[in-house]
């Protein structure tokens, strides 16, 4: 649709702008109505009726020629500039509406970047390589509350707790493993049973990360009979694993901490039924901004990939 320029010209619409700037390129109406797919007669109203709302003649033309004058070189330049603007502000716009331009502010709790998440996040970047990506690593109770607040648009967590007003959606889960010094007495098993965990103390990180997240892997322990003794509490899984090799405790972990244990440390499937830690894309109930959707899609294709 043309759009009207009103407050430049009273009926000055895209289309004279167009037709103006075939001529002037073109300094032929006949070649220029070819282009533009548009008889003479009608190109060349136009035009009288451009230059009428511009109020200075543009174009000097006899029976043999066609030539700018002063004003038209200048007004050129102008509707060749507008015209461009209006299709990059089209474009623009476009690419929005599809998800890929705009700000994504994206919360994912730490371990997560031990997964498929770095993947995730390379792919996006290709996919859309005008949308501005705001990451901010915190626990899952934090991008939970960050969402609820506004302050985020999506998150990437680790057994979130339900909360009203967010939807939270499994990309993928992964077991739990056991994670001990190297010199611990269970440590040269295939396997072991949290039961010899029973007199360890356990290094692990804060309640704060969020209530199913700090008490799904102590459930282990429950089913055993026993509940262990926190000694130390860290924020990260790889300070965690640190304190474990330096034997302060032992752990229970997610599988994917086995790609930063170091040699001090040990991680072990634990034997008996299998607990699976679920990492979960969460955003605002009756989300709809295709910039949240198209990275909701794109994950949920990587996570089916990675299965």
């Amino acid at each position: 649709m043309d759009q009207d320029f009103s407050g430049l010209g009273r009926g000055l619409e895209l289309r004279h702008l167009r037709y103006f700037v075939a001529v002037a390129e073109e300094l032929h109406f006949g070649r220029a109505a070819q282009r533009l797919n548009l008889a003479q007669p009608p190109l060349s109203q136009q035009i009288r009726r451009l230059e009428a709302i511009v109020g200075a003649e543009l174009l000097r033309r006899n029976s043999r020629s066609v030539e700018l004058t002063a004003a038209g070189e200048a007004f050129l330049e102008r509707a060749r500039r507008t015209l461009r603007h209006v299709q990059e502000d089209v474009a623009e716009a476009r690419r929005v509406g599809q998800g890929a331009q705009g700000v994504l502010r994206l919360g994912f709790a730490g371990s997560a970047i031990l997964t498929v998440v770095p993947e995730l996040l390379r792919r996006y970047r290709g996919a859309a390589p005008l949308a501005q990506l705001q990451l901010s690593e915190s626990f899952t109770a934090q991008v939970v509350a960050g969402l609820l607040a506004g302050d985020l648009d999506a998150g990437l967590v680790r057994d979130a707790d339900p909360a009203p007003g967010l939807s939270v959606r499994t990309l993928f889960t992964e077991p739990y493993v056991a994670v001990l010094p190297a010199n611990h007495p269970a440590a040269d098993g295939a396997d072991v049973d949290v039961s010899a965990l029973r007199r360890d103390p356990f290094v692990y990180y804060p309640r704060s990360a969020g209530a199913r997240a700090y008490e799904q892997p102590l459930s282990l322990c429950a089913a055993h009979g026993f509940r262990p003794v926190i000694a130390q509490e860290a924020s990260q899984w790889l300070t965690i694993l640190r304190l474990v090799g330096a034997g302060l405790g032992v752990s229970i972990a997610p599988a994917c901490v086995r790609q930063v244990a170091p040699d001090s440390v040990v991680c072990l499937p634990l034997r008996g039924p299998e607990l699976r830690s679920e990492i979960q894309f969460v955003q605002r109930e009756g989300e709809t901004r295709p910039l949240v959707r198209a990275f909701a899609e794109l994950a949920g294709e990587v996570a089916q990939e990675s299965v």
